[in-house]
């Protein structure tokens, strides 16, 4: 049987990703690999690796969590190198900590892995709202100069607005992950 990997996230208006777009390209000679454009999102809950029945499962328990959360705003402040306080591994447009997010997020954590469906995967680092820009290549990273390291970070004010979430499938792949919503659940209060 074949299983797919899903997440819950947040999708980027077209807007945006076109603002992310020119920042890319104008750090197109950093050792990074660079997640596709179209493919950018804010992951709220990582699942994991589901069967069909599980992957219903979890698009049933989002609509529901869904339905009794009231649209809301996430604000984007800058680019930073990420996760913060540690080795930078990625670059990330980070979001602002809004007690609507968290209590999205916190809601949907606890339905899903409270639900008799097999998901195994709770996260117990803390939440952290980003987007993922870009994964440092490791081997590289330490060649490049210090110029282009301090000139990743800059200020990048975004505000979504936030009227849906997607049930996400994720497809690795040699060049980087391929994604695919598989179910819009809108917001509804």
């Amino acid at each position: 049987m074949t299983k797919r990997r899903i997440f819950i996230a947040v999708n980027l208006p077209e807007k945006i990703k076109k603002r992310l777009k020119e920042y890319k390209e104008k750090h197109d000679n950093l050792s990074v690999r660079w997640t596709k454009i179209p493919s950018l999102h804010l992951t709220l809950v990582f699942i994991g690796y589901v069967d069909d029945e599980q992957m219903l499962k979890a698009c049933k328990i989002t609509r529901e969590v869904a339905s009794e959360v009231e649209s809301f705003f996430i604000y984007f402040k800058r680019i930073i190198l990420g996760p913060p306080g540690k080795e930078p591994r990625m670059i990330w447009l980070e979001g602002e900590k809004s007690d609507a997010l968290t209590r999205l997020r916190d809601a949907l954590q606890e339905a899903l892995f409270s639900a008799d469906a097999g998901f195994n995967h709770k996260e117990s680092r803390p939440f952290s709202p980003h987007i993922t820009l870009a994964k440092i290549k490791s081997d590289e990273w330490c060649k490049l100069l210090t110029s282009d390291i301090n000139n990743v970070g800059q200020d990048f004010q975004a505000q979504v607005e936030v009227n849906s979430i997607e049930v996400m499938e994720s497809d690795l792949k040699y060049d980087g992950a391929e994604y695919a919503a598989l179910e819009s659940c809108f917001l509804g209060k």
